[in-house]
């Protein structure tokens, strides 16, 4: 019996160099490609630039240019490890959750201000 089926181990592609994550940036133009955020318009853009991968590392997923994508951390993180079909479907669901959190924010931002205002 093989070791990986006995301790039950699967194992994930590596993790990216620095040299591989800059490839990727640049290929991407330093710009999220679920988003829109350009990382090249202002250095605090810059510090939010990630590398994501479409079919995660943790689903088995490769460590190849197709599968690797400029993310800034919130899309990044919105995204987490959920499996998608392609990157198509993945930039959709990042997209309308990043509209519903705006949202729930704005709602609870005026919530916030308008009780603030009444005690004042």
């Amino acid at each position: 019996m093989p070791i990986k089926k006995l301790f039950g181990a699967t194992f994930l592609a590596n993790p990216l160099t620095s040299e591989e994550g800059r490839r990727i940036l640049e290929r991407d133009h330093y710009c999220c490609q679920y988003c829109g955020l350009d990382g090249m318009s202002q250095f605090a853009n810059s510090l939010m630039m990630t590398v994501d991968f479409i079919q995660p590392r943790a689903r088995h997923g490769k460590k190849i240019p197709e599968n690797l994508v400029t993310a800034c951390r919130a899309c990044n993180m919105i995204k987490g490890y959920r499996v998608f079909h392609d990157f198509a479907a993945a930039k959709a669901f990042v997209l309308k959750r990043r509209a519903e959190l705006q949202k729930d924010w704005e709602l609870e931002r005026e919530r916030l201000h308008s009780r603030t205002s009444a005690t004042a």
